[in-house]
């Protein structure tokens, strides 16, 4: 068999969009956060992770333009020879205090930092326990530690009990490491860390939150799940999140014990055969931050906006997941009426997010929705009417 028959015999995208019914891949053509332009016509942006709205902002995109006046488009280098700038440094040092963590080190895409500090650190004989639905990110860490003759185990989805059956199942000489996201980016759930953090320590392991989906979005001030808990920074020992949510650009970091982060920066491959960050990216983070720290009341308004989302939903009567973060998804079922609503949504001037098996449970196909601290309440009520209107068009509500 040829290596590429599995390509050509792949027709299902195809056949969705000689129906017109294809969600993914629609190029933006002109982007101010909450509006969008898509094939010439303003749209309401109701899918993106630009969660405090600004990679529209003034500040942001000054920042970056500046960062390229003065060096250059990019760095041609990995952090570990000639692509270290100044502003690596300051992001990493601004990050790190933020955090209330030692150290950060940055990654070129939130993706890689997750593959660049997993497999780096979990190496032959030792345990990676995840979540069965962490980020596919986090699950291609494990599987190239397991590459790396590392043991991958998963516990059912935010069950500590679970977790500790698995636990107990190990042996008790190798090093143990449990990975977990912070917010679950499908559902918008939050892990329940105190829990985790109690039986990791029963157990000396240590952890690991993928907090690309919470920094900005919960926690004082936007610092994310272990602040959402009032925990320390001890308590969970290493975070990860990335530039291309909150942060309004490209790239990624892990913030943790000086002790690791200087291993990390002399083992990982994803650092050292990387080019570092753009000037731009991290320019463009650092204003980001700027904004953040000085006005933490966006982020109290993203909420106001997603909580008014999910009451609304409700109230008409969709199936919501109720998570208390930034993303609502509303449940629609089947694939092909996922594809429909979608499409209706489309051509009404709402932009979703499509999810469907297998990246969500058999029959939970979704209009996965998030919104921004920019929406104002006449997008939020347009949306509810489009939905409204749409639900009851397919049978989904009355």
């Amino acid at each position: 068999m040829d290596l590429f028959d599995k390509c050509f015999s792949f027709t299902r995208a195809d056949d969705v969009k000689k129906l017109g019914l294809y969600p993914y891949f629609h190029p933006i053509q002109e982007n101010e956060g909450p509006v969008v332009r898509v094939d010439g016509r303003e749209m309401i942006m109701a899918g993106s992770n630009n969660y405090l709205g600004l990679t529209a902002h003034p500040e942001v995109k000054e920042a970056a333009a500046k960062a390229i006046e003065k060096y250059g488009t990019g760095c041609s280098g990995s952090r570990y020879l000639t692509g270290t700038l100044d502003l690596h440094i300051e992001l990493e040092e601004r990050l790190a205090k933020f955090l209330g963590y030692e150290a950060v080190l940055l990654f070129s895409t939130g993706y890689q930092t997750s593959l660049g500090t997993i497999s780096a650190l979990v190496t032959k004989g030792e345990y990676v326990i995840s979540d069965k639905e962490n980020h596919a990110c986090i699950v291609n860490g494990c599987v190239l530690a397991k590459g790396g003759f590392a043991e991958f185990v998963r516990y059912k989805h935010n069950d500590m009990d679970d977790l500790e059956k698995v636990l107990d199942s190990l042996p008790e000489g190798p090093s143990k490491f449990i990975v977990t996201d912070g917010v679950f980016s499908v559902t918008g759930e939050i892990v329940a860390l105190p829990k985790l953090v109690e039986v990791a320590k029963r157990y000396g392991a240590r952890v690991l939150v993928d907090d690309a989906h919470a920094i900005g979005v919960i926690g004082k001030g936007g610092r994310g799940t272990v602040s959402h808990y009032d925990l320390t920074s001890d308590s969970a020992d290493l975070v990860m999140g990335t530039f291309s949510k909150t942060f309004a650009s490209l790239g990624g970091f892990v913030a943790g014990p000086e002790r690791v982060i200087n291993y990390l920066k002399h083992f990982s491959p994803a650092i050292i055969f990387s080019a570092s960050p753009t000037p731009a990216s991290c320019a463009a983070t650092l204003k980001a931050l700027d904004i953040l720290e000085r006005e933490p009341e966006l982020v109290a308004k993203l909420i106001r906006n997603a909580d008014k989302m999910r009451k609304g939903f409700t109230e008409l009567g969709f199936n919501i997941y109720p998570s208390p973060t930034a993303i609502v998804p509303v449940i629609v079922g089947d694939v092909d009426k996922a594809f429909q609503f979608w499409r209706q949504l489309f051509d009404y001037g709402i932009f979703v997010n499509t999810f469907i098996p297998p990246g969500v449970p058999p029959n939970m196909s979704m209009m996965r929705t998030s919104y921004m601290a920019t929406h104002k309440d006449e997008h939020l009520d347009k949306i509810l009417e489009v939905f409204a209107k749409v639900g009851k068009n397919l049978g989904l509500i009355k």
